[in-house]
């Protein structure tokens, strides 16, 4: 039988696509660019820690009261990692490979997410609004006496904080002092 007439016959023993004519329909399992949910980003910054090529990054703008989490899409390898450690599900990989653009800035995502304010002094701390929502969701199921003593410390800057256990801490100081004072026999 001649070759060519074989070749004819048959067509299932094709092995080759005519991707970039035709579209090519990717796999379920292809890990391929991974995008952020807005609605579901805290903003604590795990998938930037993860992510081996530092293609995350996590921006804190004191000024503007504002956390940026940016993806750069030219330094992605889809590893996946990112979301694997999200703690909220807020990654989703999808299916999606072909990342060839002439634009640099068409491979950045960004996430913009506003900072929560000190309830004391009114400055900006280093969490996001939702990441205190979070925490204060996790703190109800705490009795009720150790939440009201988190409460009262936790959403507070760094100064105000160091303020108000400072002040805390010399009157318990104080307080013993006396306390040793009065207990001792003459």
């Amino acid at each position: 039988m001649n070759m060519r007439k074989y070749f004819e016959k048959t067509d299932k023993w094709v092995v080759t696509f005519r991707y970039p004519l035709e579209p090519l329909e990717p796999p379920k399992e292809l890990r391929g660019k991974p995008e952020i949910d807005p609605d579901l980003c805290i903003g604590c910054g795990a998938c930037a820690q993860a992510c081996p090529p530092n293609a995350i990054t996590v921006h804190t703008d004191y000024d503007e009261g504002l956390k940026k989490v940016r993806i750069f899409y030219g330094r992605c390898i889809y590893c996946g990692r990112c979301w694997e450690v999200c703690p909220e599900g807020a990654i989703k990989l999808t299916n999606f490979f072909e990342m060839a653009t002439p634009n640099k800035e068409d491979l950045v995502y960004e996430v913009v997410l506003p900072l929560h304010r000190c309830p004391r002094c009114g400055n900006y701390l280093e969490f996001t609004e939702r990441q205190v929502h979070r925490a204060y969701t996790l703190l109800t199921r705490l009795p009720e006496e150790r939440r009201k003593e988190l409460l009262e410390r936790m959403f507070l800057c760094r100064d105000c904080r160091r303020q108000v256990f400072s002040l805390e801490e010399f009157k318990n100081r104080r307080r013993d002092k006396y306390v040793q004072a009065s207990q001792t026999p003459f």
